[in-house]
């Protein structure tokens, strides 16, 4: 069974962006390529079980095991040496990344404290789209009384999009709640 937004991009989502903009076919519409979320854990120098909690918890949330991100190079103010891991991350395409988009911005985002929609300008210029989230228990998945500490982590969207804005396009016709004072 295909998840519920792509269905939706490719039925409404893609034909209404396609009447609307100046692209040549139907296939030089933007379209999500990947997902990629990636959690820091500085304090795993110090002690690897921080990075065993934040493997299990980035598991629950995407649906796929992590990948554990090394030091590229020893900076001796952060006590790190080249190698030891600082973090980890996921990245998800196709079904995966479809469902995970859809819980983000139907259940988790509106879950948020005084939320107010997402930052208008995290565009990188290219067509992606970078969010950070501060807690991981804004997650449905995550029990908060197996969480040991709060931990931030950034959701990257990567769009086929040539600009920012015809990927703001997308991700608004998405869903993606973006405030509007900006």
């Amino acid at each position: 069974m295909a998840p519920r937004l792509k269905t939706v991009y490719e039925e409404e989502i893609r034909p209404k962006l396609f009447a609307e903009g100046e692209y040549g076919n139907l296939m030089a519409v933007p379209r999500l390529v990947k997902v990629s979320v990636n959690m820091g854990v500085g304090g795993a120098s110090q002690d690897i079980k921080e990075l065993d909690g934040a493997i299990d918890e980035l598991t629950v949330i995407t649906g796929q095991k992590p990948v554990v991100r090394r030091a590229r190079k020893s900076i001796a103010a952060f006590k790190l040496r080249e190698g030891m891991p600082i973090g980890c991350s996921v990245t998800l395409r196709g079904a995966k990344m479809y469902e995970f988009l859809d819980r983000l911005i139907m259940i988790t985002l509106p879950r948020v404290r005084d939320f107010r929609g997402v930052p208008r300008r995290s565009f990188d210029g290219r067509g992606n789209y970078t969010l950070g989230l501060q807690d991981q228990l804004i997650f449905l998945e995550v029990d908060y009384t197996k969480a040991d500490r709060t931990r931030g982590m950034n959701v990257t969207i990567c769009t086929s999009a040539d600009n920012d804005d015809d990927a703001r396009a997308l991700l608004e016709a998405i869903g993606m709640p973006f405030r509007r004072d900006q």
